[in-house]
């Protein structure tokens, strides 16, 4: 479901090595809580790169507006809170209520099929609504799926060509029988838009919403026009770029939206106050949505249905090239969270999290938080354990502490709270384990979403690691360029090789033989390269199905 937080796929290049890091009355809001804002922004948004601006209100009162990094890297243009940007799947709330504004004005109904509007579509025998579209459940494919659309994203299309790159798809799925985040859905509610309003997409958002509620920074974007304050976009590809250039006709109704942190906290406050449709209405977009076998989707109309320890919340994040973009909301405490950034290699969504999670005065746990766990129930926990959505993780106990760790991933620790759930320290992930005489079962949960597991009878991997001499170990030591701007560097400290990737802390490296290493903390194995006369020349980094080569330096 982590899809639904997504518009436009953004070009993606791999982390290495990478471990993860580890409501308040507005009187109370103290200088110390303002200061952890600061440094999680600063973290995540130094001063010489591409920035974003940030904005937390509570009860209706902005109590946090900054902005941190560049808004424009080659003229060394500082970002401003008042910086505007593509706000990508942000975009599918302002359709969403465009589409029950329509509904209120009855123009349309959320039954209505979609052929009724786009006589053309061919829906063969199916009956596709309005409601399908909305929630992502038509089973329409996705154009931005289609390795086809990848080849056209620079191109200005009508609505009519972009809906001809995927309308002869088969379907994924029959309608309601299944949830898939779908760009197609949203792109087609804009032609619905368009046919039951007599106006364009772009009109109605902008006479219809923009303009009665004074989000005057607010528009339909454009490549071409000149836009007052906007940052620049860029993406990282072992340096810093411009972006590559989208035609903004073809993310339309699913993402093509302009706008400001403080224009989007006006959208909350037009929301929450009703203005421009009913609470009976609205609620409907904040409902938990379900398939026709009744399962919860965790998506309403244009919000994902998510929760911050128990609190409720309303959200949507968006990626585009160049730009990343995430809002939160908790509606019974009233706090506001938004954060844009101008570079689609930073997701907003963990730190917008964060200070959501601050505001409502419920961080995550640390590991002074833990209670002890025995030893011998702790012992009963290792083991492999095999997930319903078809992931893999490992549990084992080492030097009296548990650890967790996915196949492919980083190996973390986890400590038990007061109530016996496991907890990974500074993160909202949590494991449950049933041990009954049948076995261990297990739930993993991030925040709403769960998965159930259950221990298997295979052991946990164990690699084995051999001691090389001295000199073996300096045989390797030296530096690898493995991107432009992107070293994998080794060492030897008090016997023990280590490697870093720019940027990254230094991580232990074990030998399984003179030439092959791994890492324990992630699932990272590495092959040196020596060439005829034995001197090693290069190296090989394979990581999550990735296999990355890098040549030494000197």
């Amino acid at each position: 479901r982590n899809a639904a937080r997504d518009s436009i796929p953004m070009k993606s290049f791999p982390t290495l090595l990478l471990l993860l890091v580890t409501a308040l009355p507005l009187a109370l809001l103290s200088q110390s809580l303002e200061s952890q804002f600061d440094t999680l922004m600063q973290a995540e948004w130094p001063a010489d790169g591409p920035g974003a601006t940030a904005l937390v209100a509570v009860e209706g009162n902005i109590v946090y507006h900054k902005a941190f990094g560049q808004a424009n890297l080659e003229l060394e243009v500082p970002m401003r809170p008042e910086m505007v940007f593509e706000i990508a799947s942000i975009t599918k709330q302002f359709t969403a209520v465009a589409t029950l504004m329509l509904m209120e004005e009855g123009k349309l109904s959320l039954d209505d099929d979609l052929s009724k509007f786009l006589p053309d579509y061919p829906v063969g025998e199916r009956t596709i609504t309005v409601h399908h579209l909305l929630n992502h459940t038509s089973g329409i494919k996705s154009y931005t799926s289609m390795e086809a659309w990848g080849n056209t994203w620079r191109q200005d299309k009508t609505t009519q060509e972009m809906v001809d790159v995927f309308q002869d798809e088969p379907v994924d799925f029959e309608p309601g029988e299944a949830y898939s985040y779908n760009n197609s859905a949203y792109f087609l509610l804009g032609m619905v838009i368009e046919a039951a309003s007599g106006m364009t997409y772009e009109e109605f958002i902008e006479q219809e919403i923009f303009a009665p509620l004074g989000m005057d920074q607010s528009r339909y974007g454009s490549q071409s026009e000149i836009i007052a304050n906007r940052a620049s976009g860029y993406q990282n590809n072992g340096e810093f770029q411009n972006t590559e250039y989208l035609s903004l006709t073809q993310p339309y109704a699913a993402g093509a939206l302009m706008s400001t942190v403080e224009d989007l906290f006006t959208w909350n406050r037009a929301i929450r106050a009703n203005t421009l449709v009913s609470g009976e209405t609205i609620a409907k977009a904040f409902t938990n949505h379900t398939l026709n076998n009744g399962e919860n989707i965790n998506y309403g109309y244009g919000w994902v249905i998510d929760e911050i320890y128990g609190s409720r919340t309303l959200e949507h994040s968006g990626g585009i090239f160049g730009y990343g973009t995430n809002a939160i909301y908790a509606p019974e405490e009233d706090v506001f969270v938004a954060i844009f950034a101008n570079c689609d290699c930073k997701n907003p969504t963990d730190i917008s999290t964060r200070m959501a999670a601050l505001a409502l005065d419920k961080a995550p746990p640390t590991a002074a938080d833990a209670v002890p766990v025995k030893a011998k129930y702790a012992k009963k926990l290792v083991g492999t354990y095999d997930y319903d959505d078809g992931t893999t993780r490992y549990v084992s106990y080492e030097d009296g502490q548990l650890y967790s760790q996915r196949a492919g991933s980083t190996k973390l620790e986890i400590y038990a709270d007061e109530s016996g759930t496991f907890f990974f320290p500074g993160e909202f992930s949590t494991v449950t384990f049933d041990v009954s005489r049948k076995g261990v079962n297990a739930v993993f949960q991030y925040r709403i979403n769960q998965v159930n597991g259950h221990k298997t009878d295979r052991p946990v991997p164990v690699r084995k690691v051999v001691a090389l001499t001295a000199a073996q170990l300096e045989h390797v030591v030296g530096v690898y360029a493995l991107q432009p701007g992107v070293d994998v560097s080794f060492k030897v400290e008090d016997g023990q090789l280590k490697t870093q990737v720019t940027g990254q802390p230094w991580f232990d490296v074990f030998a399984s033989d003179p030439l092959h290493f791994f890492l324990k903390v992630v699932e990272a194995d590495i092959e040196f390269l020596e060439d005829a006369s034995g001197r090693v020349h290069g190296m090989i980094l394979r990581q999550g199905g990735l296999e990355m080569k890098a040549k030494r330096k000197g």
